[in-house]
């Protein structure tokens, strides 16, 4: 058994493991980084410690998120190191099987099947499960 917490980005739902979110919070305004990613919306103060906010709907190839009191910031552990995820909101924690899990089809294109490590059926919905080690590129050589 698993448990995930599925999230919205615009008319699509995604889920991560659970383990893996430290806690869910309000937006919080970042400050801008120069020089860094297009999906790196900038940083925050969480606690006395910076943590940087990544717009995960640019990260996956959709239109930018325009951040607003409605959006919600997913604080994660990702290959140890701390990082928001701004979504549009939070939906649910599901608890599933890995038979479940169905794979990427391949007809989704390479970029597709770097992120999304599955899909799951649920309730009428289609729920594509989240590689969180893909998210940010350092880790993605270091993957390789």
């Amino acid at each position: 058994m698993k448990e995930l917490i599925s999230f919205r980005i615009g008319a699509q739902e995604f889920c991560v493991d659970i383990m893996a979110i430290r806690e869910i919070r309000g937006w919080t305004p970042a400050t801008a980084l120069p020089q860094s990613p297009s999906f790196v919306k900038g940083v925050i103060n969480l606690r006395g410690a910076v943590l940087p906010i990544v717009d995960l709907a640019l990260r996956l190839g959709f239109e930018s998120t325009d951040a607003s009191d409605r959006n919600v910031i997913i604080v994660a552990d990702i290959g140890g190191q701390v990082v928001g995820l701004l979504v549009d909101a939070v939906s649910d924690i599901l608890t599933v099987t890995d038979d479940v899990i169905q794979p990427t089809p391949d007809v989704a294109s390479d970029t597709a099947k770097t992120f999304v490590r599955g899909l799951i059926a649920m309730d009428g919905r289609m729920i594509s499960l989240i590689g969180l080690e893909r998210v940010l590129p350092d880790l993605e050589l270091e993957a390789a």
